[in-house]
């Protein structure tokens, strides 16, 4: 207990087909890593028999190991926090079951940590060995994501980060739910360290990370960090406001030379311009309140303390 130094968290969903190849990459890590790693496994729901095949190989392995269990499938990054809740290193790594990312990015992870270069070591696609429709969907998203969400956001993106301590035990307590585990990480803050690597092609079985489950994904992230879509809406209403009157100024100057002879049509068009425009204008304010109310009930600290310093040392929060 007292020798490991970096967890390993693989949350695992439809990976039966991997595991071996899996424990097998875990052995190496823990060799390269001088016998100071565990690994956590967290197996989300699994409808397959992933848990079953683990729980065999638990004391068969030559690693330390725990095995977690989710009553249901809550998704990949719920299970990750409870990895890392489990945890028993100083150096934390999050490491996918289906082996696209290499596993020598974990040990990336521990030397920068261990330096003190940063808190968290974010792993970023510098390429991938993907199909096109892949490719596609995934640079779709990332790159809504650097636009609406997060602009400092790699183009690549990011699906495993390593940490430490200190970083980990500040985003276990942030209890938010449908939120973006991605997104607290850069809210956060902390010294942050890039690491690219080329993602590699799926072996065996076929991606849970569906087209749906990422617009699910990026709509939590949407209304879970950004006031983005009140705001364009205040805009539009004020622009819409704005044009109401030159196009009413149209419409009478128009009625007055005879141009418009339809009865009615003026004041029709004078009260759905103006009336139209002035509804946007006020769900955008009464959204800017709304927002304001939801964002206090997440209860998200108002400033993170990432280090304190006593008498020249540092004293872990």
């Amino acid at each position: 207990m007292e020798a490991i130094k970096f967890s390993v968290v693989i949350p695992v969903y439809r990976n039966e087909e991997s595991i071996p190849r899996l424990l097998q990459a875990l052995a190496d890590l823990y060799f390269q890593l001088d016998g100071k790693m565990e690994a956590v496994f967290v197996v989300d729901g699994s409808p397959d028999s992933s848990f079953e095949i683990l729980r065999d190989a638990l004391f068969k392995i030559e690693f330390p190991a725990q095995l977690l269990a989710h009553s249901r499938n809550f998704g990949s990054f719920p299970a990750i926090r409870t990895g890392l809740a489990a945890a028993r290193g100083s150096y934390y790594g999050v490491m996918a079951a289906d082996l696209q990312e290499p596993p020598q990015l974990m040990v990336s992870f521990l030397r920068s940590l261990e330096k003190d270069e940063c808190d968290v070591a974010i792993g970023t696609r510098v390429q991938r060995n993907d199909s096109t429709t892949s490719k596609f969907t995934s640079g779709l998203f990332w790159w809504l994501y650097r636009r609406l969400i997060v602009p400092e956001m790699p183009e690549g993106g990011v699906d495993v980060f390593g940490c430490n301590k200190i970083f980990r035990d500040r985003l276990l307590e942030l209890e938010e739910s449908r939120s973006s585990l991605i997104a607290l990480i850069f809210w956060l803050g902390f010294r942050r360290k890039t690491i690219g690597y080329e993602r590699l092609a799926r072996k065996e079985g076929v991606s849970a990370w569906t087209f749906r489950k990422k617009v699910d994904y990026m709509l939590d992230s949407i209304f879970a960090f950004t006031d983005y879509p009140i705001r364009l809406l205040t805009r539009i209403g004020l622009a819409g406001c704005g044009l109401s009157i030159v196009l009413t100024l149209v419409v009478l100057l128009a009625r007055f030379s005879g141009n418009v002879t339809v009865p009615g049509y003026v004041p029709t068009m004078l009260v759905v311009l103006f009336f139209g425009a002035l509804n946007l204008l006020g769900i955008g304010l009464v959204g800017t309140y709304a927002w304001r109310t939801y964002e206090n009930s997440k209860n998200r600290p108002l400033a993170v303390v990432a280090m304190e310093v006593r008498n020249g040392e540092k004293a872990d929060e």
